[in-house]
């Protein structure tokens, strides 16, 4: 029988229009910031792509004030209908320039072009469509008597999805009056500075919204300026714990999404082809990039064998490799520094007895790459099923019993998601209620709407982001406290 593969089909780069140098945005305009320029990589190659000014402290100053301008003069006093055109158009401007954007998220990011044309741009989209809808119909949401906006927005978003982040921070700000100036990850900034040029397209009054790249002193800036009266922080636990020691005893509300160490749970009468899609699904997705990824899978004993056997030959069939050809499964680590953690990690996973598998899929030798690799007998007090990776690694554990299933799925500082693949609905619903989890998926894993709400329990941080829930975060009563 003859073996049969996919030809290369690459994405056309020029598609991105990557400029040489990209300025921060405020009070409506591109500036030269007062920062040391950056470079931002190409992770895939590792050539630079762009380089960027970054803001200083007075830079900060300056996009502050320019949000609280805008706020008191021009964008809280407007209607709701009339916000929405804005939001609206927004929407639709970032479907037009749909392909430019995916092939540059790819570029910046690593992530295949498939994931950041089929899922992070429509998605980024969709939210400004879903929070367009709302911005006239606060009054009626049973979001409290008098719902206002609190002021200006601070907004700090990760390099995991660049794009899509600002989308779930900017869009629910905009719908309930407030303005925003939001700093992106250092790694990826570049999405983010074209939205920018989307913001002037759609002739957003100046101020509205204002991008200030950077690394993490900027971030710590933005936080804590007297000028801002909420915090938006998707990242790390250990950066979000900071933020909120840096914000306790001030007036500035604060929301944070964090890290996790979501348990994928498989019992012995569950669909076994379907959820090996759905575990693949949950740890590869993004190179494992994903702070809600399916990173440990808990399989019932008398299944396990099979599963496992089952899921090392789905995983042998990825593809890793050029992010920007259609038929990628697995793209670029977003840096070194990444590639460096995951490494020491699966490291600790070998020294600490698990067994490790790994995909013996061809690794590129230019650019931070790394093969989806499985852990077998993997015990709960072991590294790799305590810390978040953040790569395309999987621990697997088995259980005997639901109790057990839950007691090990609970056994983590985190708590942001789940996944449960079962025949038996009762079981469902009552696993769901024994997981300490934010969001629990059924028989599937990673699917995300703008009108779901999204958040976690314990160090995974608290509050959410979509849905009425994500509106009420940036909304004030007529006591001033949480509607």
């Amino acid at each position: 029988m003859p073996v049969f593969d996919y030809a290369p089909a690459p994405e056309n780069r020029d598609i991105a229009r990557v400029k040489q140098y990209y300025q921060p945005f405020i009070g409506g305009g591109f500036v030269d910031g007062g920062g040391e320029p950056l470079k931002t990589l190409n992770p895939a190659t590792g050539e630079v792509l762009a380089e960027v000014s970054t803001v200083s402290s007075p830079d900060v100053d300056s996009a502050v004030g320019a949000a609280r301008k805008a706020f008191e003069r021009v964008w809280s006093p407007m209607s709701g209908s009339e916000r929405a055109k804005y939001i609206f158009r927004i929407a639709r401007l970032i479907q037009e320039r749909a392909r430019e954007l995916a092939v540059l998220e790819s570029l910046d990011n690593g992530k295949p072009i498939r994931e950041s044309r089929d899922a992070d741009i429509p998605t980024a989209a969709a939210h400004f469509f879903y929070h367009a809808g709302w911005a006239d119909k606060l009054d009626y949401a049973g979001l409290g008597p008098n719902p206002r906006p609190l002021g200006v927005a601070g907004q700090v978003i990760p390099w995991n999805f660049p794009l899509l982040m600002l989308a779930w921070k900017i869009a629910p700000a905009l719908a309930t009056g407030n303005t925003v100036v939001l700093k992106p990850a250092e790694t990826t900034p570049l999405t983010a500075l074209v939205f920018a040029e989307i913001c002037q397209q759609a002739e957003l009054p100046p101020g509205v919204v204002n991008i200030v790249p950077g690394a993490g002193d900027v971030g710590e800036m933005l936080v804590t300026h007297p000028g801002i009266d909420k915090v938006a922080f998707t990242g790390s636990t250990e950066v979000g714990k900071l933020i909120q020691r840096q914000l306790a005893g001030t007036r500035t509300r604060l929301t944070l999404e964090l890290g996790g160490k979501a348990a994928n749970i498989v019992f012995d009468d569950a669909p076994i082809d379907q959820a090996i899609e759905g575990i693949v699904n949950g740890i590869f997705f993004n190179q494992g990039h994903v702070c809600c990824a399916g990173s440990r899978l808990l399989v019932q004993e008398s299944v396990a064998d099979e599963v496992v056997a089952k899921l090392r030959a789905r995983v042998e069939t990825l593809r890793l490799g050029d992010p920007l050809d259609k038929n990628t499964d697995i793209g670029a680590i977003n840096s070194a520094e990444q590639l460096a953690k995951i490494r020491e990690l699966v490291a600790s996973g070998e020294d600490e007895g698990a067994q490790r598998w790994t995909s013996p899929c061809p690794v590129p030798e230019k650019g931070f790459f790394f093969a989806p690799t499985v852990f077998s007998g993997v015990e709960s007090s072991m590294r790799i099923a305590r810390e978040e990776i953040f790569g395309p690694v999987l621990s697997v554990q088995t259980f005997r019993t639901p109790d057990e299933a839950v007691t090990k799925a609970n056994t983590t500082p985190y708590g942001l998601s789940a996944g449960v693949w079962t025949e038996k609905g009762s079981r469902i619903l009552w696993l769901t209620s024994k997981l300490r989890a934010g969001v629990v998926w059924a028989n599937t894993f990673n699917r995300f709407d703008p009108s779901a709400p999204f958040g976690g329990y314990k160090e995974s941080g608290f509050g959410r982001e979509g849905g009425r829930s994500g509106l009420a975060a940036y909304l004030k009563g007529d006591d001033d406290g949480e509607v």
